[in-house]
């Protein structure tokens, strides 16, 4: 690390730490990453909840700006952030320089949520963030809702036999083998699920054999129409990914596969009626369970979980 940025995180850093009950007008700028931008809307909505006045800077959330009726979303500023900011008492950015990179250079309060995501804090990711806005932000009673709402028109688990998966992730590491998923869907089928598959246009490639199974991948033009679609689903399976935090803040029953179990405990979804599935546990070493995680979770593993999580919605759903 250079001088240069330890300087910037070290400036961004004091501020977050000094920050208690912003006053003013308040800029959040919101991640490129799905899960990202849905936790931070928790943050977002206890601030306004709490009389603030803040305005979200993000691509994610700009396309999802009407699931979040009565919140001021704008399209994430491509130059001149100093004239952009220049109004804004506080800028929030989750980490110091990522979406915007220069932000901290550019206004002199710029809070980030570096220790917030990676500090000794207890829960998932949504609810330390709502905890940040009891302890760090000193707002009242703080809610774990982010505020989402499906636009007029939408029917919630119209189809309640569809079962979305997505077979990916943002890293190689995180991806569970694309012949279990398909392995997956093939079961679920013979039980009565209509199977479908989410993949963006840039991970097509590694699914180009998908035809040949007959399983559907239908295109969506946009993370908008991704979301009406998850709306209107019964259920979502998924790899630890942004769309699987999309589900789960949809009111959407979630099975989430995760690697570790430390990873789940901070990443794991945190609305409605959700899931975690592991691997296996026996295997001896932090190494070899990173290194063969993928081998033992089983399918019959999966759809073990996947039953349990049936029987957990038809208790809280009806």
């Amino acid at each position: 690390m250079n001088a240069r940025t330890h300087e910037r995180m070290t400036h961004s850093t004091r501020l977050s730490s000094a920050l208690r009950a912003p006053v003013g007008q308040v800029a959040f700028v919101t991640s490129n990453a799905i899960g990202d931008t849905l936790v931070s809307m928790v943050i977002v909505r206890n601030l306004m909840d709490n009389g603030v006045d803040v305005t979200v800077y993000g691509t994610p959330a700009h396309t999802l700006r009407h699931w979040f009726p009565g919140v001021a979303i704008c399209a994430l500023p491509q130059d001149d952030l100093t004239t952009t900011f220049a109004g804004y008492d506080t800028v929030f950015q989750m980490q110091w320089n990522q979406p915007l990179r220069d932000l901290v250079d550019v206004h002199p309060h710029v809070v980030t949520l570096h220790d917030v995501e990676f500090g000794n804090r207890p829960g998932c990711m949504a609810q330390r963030f709502a905890d940040f806005c009891r302890d760090d932000l000193a707002l009242r009673e703080p809610v774990l809702d982010n505020g989402i709402t499906a636009p007029a028109g939408l029917v919630h688990r119209r189809n309640s036999k569809r079962v979305m998966i997505h077979p990916e992730a943002s890293t190689e590491d995180k991806r569970w083998f694309s012949h279990r998923f398909v392995r997956l869907a093939q079961r679920l089928r013979k039980r009565g699920y209509d199977v479908q598959f989410v993949i963006a246009p840039h991970e097509r490639e590694r699914w180009r054999h998908l035809a040949t199974f007959d399983i559907p991948a239908p295109h969506f033009e946009n993370l908008h129409e991704l979301a009406c679609c998850v709306y209107e689903s019964g259920w979502f399976i998924g790899n630890d990914s942004g769309i699987g935090h999309l589900a789960s803040n949809l009111g959407i029953p979630s099975l989430s596969l995760f690697r570790r179990r430390g990873v789940a405990e901070r990443w794991r979804p945190a609305w409605g009626v959700v899931d975690v599935v592991l691997p296996w546990q026996w295997v001896p070493t932090a190494y070899l369970k990173e290194k063969l995680w993928r081998q033992t979770l089983t399918c019959n593993r999966v759809l073990a979980a996947f039953a349990r999580l049936t029987r957990q919605a038809s208790r809280s759903l009806g």
